[in-house]
């Protein structure tokens, strides 16, 4: 019996998967008492690491840069389902829950989770290197796609408010998805060795010296799991929805910090890679998991809302106010300056650590 057991805890992140799409199907669509949201939220949770553990796998299998490319996609599969999901249910009161949740994902990835692996790989391993040019390419693509989609709203003139017109918004979805195709064949085609980690000497890093890969089977097998994992995340994620919003409603919360919770939540498997990255002085790989996410948060996003606005009623508010377009500003200056010299010490993990701790205090008291 014991062994039985012992067995099972360590084949977890496949039983979870298979619970939470279970869970999901008896819980879909009904009003949830306190016990029940309290049990959804820690599968919810334990599928996210189920997700984590799966897309490693994969990307084990895959090498880099593709493996980042996988869990970056498959995240943001996510977020857009659940953002269109509640979208579709939100009413009025969510016309700006895509524009909140894809600019919480920018200022996560390119403050929170960079900061937090350059502070854990340079405190480890004394400096954290890696590549500038494929780096740069990363983020100079993110603050084109978040200008032209977030920052360009505010100022057209064509529809009132912080709206882009139709013909507007089919240009920069159209627009997202060229960058977004562009920057993947650089990374996986054209100039993959720049998304490759590098030794202390600038030597690229092509293999990976801790394990071997996994089998075409066992692969497959994650990609499965990945996918049932993927599904009960956003799925029982929705169940709890009403919760966060009344929580938040009632702690007198705007209701923009609702975003802020589902990029945290959908990005949580974004971040545990990325630090294991980072401790393993693999920051490179770090860096493509954050930039890259950032990337699919916009670069799929905004594509399948403006397609999605075509049934659902209401307006579509994608421009940034005066504090967040500062936030950007300040965002896209100190990533540059982090990534020019292609290493970092603690200070600039800090940095980006600090204004992404500026975000979270303007969402919670704006």
């Amino acid at each position: 019996m014991i062994v039985r057991l012992r067995s099972l805890l360590t084949q977890w992140t496949a039983v979870v998967p298979v619970v939470g799409v279970v869970l999901l199907a008896f819980t879909w669509g009904r009003d949830l008492p306190g016990a029940i949201v309290a049990l959804v939220t820690l599968v919810l949770a334990g599928a996210v690491l189920a997700a984590v553990h799966h897309a490693e796998v994969i990307a084990h299998r895959v090498g880099e840069p593709f493996g980042s490319l996988v869990l970056a996609i498959a995240v943001t599969i996510i977020e857009v389902a659940l953002i269109v999901t509640l979208m579709a249910d939100g009413g009025p009161k969510s016309s700006t829950l895509a524009r909140d949740t894809v600019f919480a994902a920018v200022m996560i990835t390119c403050n929170g989770i960079v900061g937090l692996c350059l502070l854990v790989a340079s405190l480890r391993h004394g400096l954290a290197v890696f590549n500038a040019e494929g780096t740069g390419a990363a983020l100079a693509t993110v603050a084109t796609l978040a200008t032209l989609s977030l920052v360009f709203p505010t100022f057209t003139t064509s529809k009132p408010g912080p709206e882009f017109s139709t013909a507007q918004l089919t240009f920069a979805a159209l627009a997202s998805l060229v960058l977004y195709g562009l920057f993947v064949t650089t990374q996986t085609v054209r100039h993959r060795d720049y998304f490759l980690p590098i030794t202390r000497l600038g030597e690229v890093i092509d293999v990976d010296e801790h394990a071997d890969a996994p089998s075409a089977r066992a692969a497959g097998i994650s990609l499965g799991l990945l996918a049932l994992a993927l599904v009960g995340v956003v799925g029982l994620a929705k169940g709890v929805s009403p919760t966060i919003e009344s929580g938040v409603e009632a702690a007198g919360m705007p209701q923009s910090v609702v975003g802020v919770i589902i990029a945290l939540l959908v990005l949580l498997p974004e971040t545990i890679a990325a630090v294991r990255s980072a401790r393993r002085d693999r920051v490179q790989t770090s860096l493509n998991l954050a930039l890259g996410s950032a990337m699919a948060s916009i670069g799929l996003t905004i594509p399948a809302v403006a397609l999605a606005s075509v049934w659902l009623s209401g307006p579509l508010v994608l421009g940034l106010g005066s504090t967040h377009m500062v936030l950007l500003a300040l965002t896209v200056v100190v990533s540059s300056l982090t990534v020019v010299p292609g290493r970092a010490t603690p200070l600039q993990g800090g940095v980006h650590l600090v204004v992404f701790a500026a975000y979270l205090e303007l969402a919670v008291t704006p």
